[in-house]
């Protein structure tokens, strides 16, 4: 799924589209701490998010990935 970064550095806009959102983060994070932009956004195909919603977007679906993984395992171990 493609990813669209997006920002505004001396009243220009920057825009990028990444492969995977892990390139995305990366790229917004760069942008906003060494490039010192402002209003950085990382858009999906539904959603548009600031680099913090992003990064808990992301984190969430990382626990809940573990969790479900946990789950199975346990399903499997006890057949």
């Amino acid at each position: 799924m493609p990813f669209l970064v997006q920002a505004s550095a001396d009243g220009q806009t920057l825009a990028v589209t990444t492969a995977t959102a892990k390139e995305a983060f990366a790229k917004a994070v760069e942008w906003q701490v060494v490039g010192r932009c402002t209003q950085v956004t990382i858009s999906d195909s539904s959603n548009t998010y600031s680099t913090d919603a992003f990064a808990l977007a992301m984190a969430l679906l990382e626990i809940a990935k573990t969790v479900n993984s946990a789950s199975e395992e346990n399903n499997e171990v006890r057949r």
